[in-house]
């Protein structure tokens, strides 16, 4: 080897070794959820079912899930988030002291009393009661005109 080659080959060697060591990248931030759509919802955006006889309406937000009937007081619980199979997804939590599993599912759903029409089809065992009704993302229904 050339002396010359030697020396500039020892030179980069000291500097490589007196410099600082690679800067670490910062951990990534966190990332979306990963995608979970039904029949077209994104069920990681707010989601409203609803039903008839009796009345009741169950909202699925990120981090809960409420109940509302006609009768009695408003449930809260946290929501775990769905379980997707296929072309159904289930929440399994409890709201008040109360279990509850919600069951969405890939059909399209008519609440029986409008002319409105749903993306999903929900069934929610709340405790003993079943109940049946339908499901969108609330700013879908939000945006409908009342029927």
């Amino acid at each position: 080897m050339r002396p010359i080659a030697a020396a500039v080959i020892l030179a980069f060697a000291a500097l490589a070794a007196c410099s600082e060591p690679a800067s670490q990248p910062a951990s990534a931030p966190a990332s979306a959820p990963a995608p979970a759509v039904l029949a077209g919802v994104d069920l990681n955006q707010p989601i409203r079912a609803l039903g008839t006889e009796p009345f009741w309406g169950i909202s699925i937000t990120a981090s809960s899930i409420g109940y509302t009937a006609l009768e009695g007081e408003p449930l809260l619980g946290p929501n775990p988030g769905p379980t997707l199979q296929g072309t159904t997804a289930t929440y399994a939590s409890t709201v008040g002291d109360r279990p509850v599993e919600i069951t969405l599912i890939a059909t399209e759903c008519s609440d029986g009393m409008s002319d409105r029409t749903y993306p999903l089809t929900a069934m929610v065992k709340l405790g003993g009661e079943t109940l049946n009704g339908c499901a969108g993302s609330r700013a879908a229904l939000e945006a409908q005109p009342p029927a």
